[in-house]
């Protein structure tokens, strides 16, 4: 018997309300501008939203009640301070974290409550 070998991250799932799909939509493809990705058929009357980022999936399910957690997916992005400034922009109130040597990173909350991480990493002198 041998013990799992990891691979990679193959998807991340986050919750939303049901019925709340295209509310979501305007949040994650409009403002975050990812790719929607169909979901496989026999998961389709689960409701709820699939999505391809950075090379992985984001998964959005359906659950009753969400509340704000620590629990979030944290993506590696380029442009950290622009991409804070287009969220602030359209709306989405932006929180900082706290400093880690070689990171500049910042968290927001998506309209059901989820948290997630925003970082890019830098030189460290």
């Amino acid at each position: 018997m041998k013990e799992p070998v990891f691979k990679k991250t193959d998807h991340i799932q986050i919750c939303i309300p049901p019925g709340k799909e295209n509310q979501a939509r305007e949040f994650y493809t409009d403002i975050l501008k990812l790719k929607e990705i169909p979901k496989p058929a026999a998961l389709i009357p689960n409701g709820g939203l699939w999505y391809e980022i950075a090379g992985i999936q984001l998964h959005l399910g359906t659950e009753e009640e969400t509340c704000r957690s620590k629990r979030h997916p944290a993506f590696e992005i380029e442009n950290i301070y622009d991409a804070r400034k287009y969220l602030e922009f359209n709306g989405v109130l932006t929180q900082d974290e706290k400093e880690i040597p070689g990171v500049i990173r910042f968290s927001f909350f998506d309209p059901f409550g989820n948290r997630i991480e925003l970082l890019e990493k830098i030189p460290v002198n």
